[in-house]
């Protein structure tokens, strides 16, 4: 199946958000304060005329080495639909090589347990002791990173 990567308007990816992130309750917010500042970056997986795949990245300074110019990743989602396609790879892949294009040599996230083995797979490493519930879902998460400089 055909696919393109795209620069979106975080706006239309909050339905996406919100239906694979936070089980789809119309009730909770999905936005992030720095959504609309020019530094942010939202890039959508479209295919068969919809966006499958989100994920943002913000300007941010990283809990594991704040000198290093770094990137925050939030809202990575799939429709459960297209899940196992590759498509959640090349999306990060991409806002990785944009971030690193943009001077930034690490991205971070408070990775979803759920999730870490995709992180994992992807070469992202996990922040010793940073085990917390996200105070979003009460799902338990990590402090991921990846190093962009190699």
């Amino acid at each position: 199946m055909t696919f393109e990567i795209r620069v979106v308007a975080p706006q239309e990816i909050y339905e996406l958000r919100r239906r694979v992130l936070r089980n789809n309750d119309p009730s909770v917010d999905v936005t992030d304060a720095r959504d609309g500042e020019a530094e942010a970056l939202h890039l959508g997986v479209v295919c068969d005329g919809a966006i499958v795949t989100c994920g943002s990245v913000y300007p941010s300074t990283s809990p594991l080495h704040p000198e290093v110019s770094t990137y925050q990743l939030r809202y990575l989602a799939t429709d459960v639909a297209y899940q196992g396609r590759g498509y959640g790879a090349a999306l990060l892949a991409a806002l990785e090589r944009e971030v690193f294009d943009r001077g930034a040599r690490e991205i971070w996230a408070n990775g979803r347990d759920s999730a870490l083995g995709f992180y994992d797979r992807e070469g992202w490493h996990r922040m010793p002791g940073s085990e917390h519930l996200s105070p979003y879902t009460g799902l338990p998460h990590t402090v991921i990173w990846k190093s962009l400089a190699n």
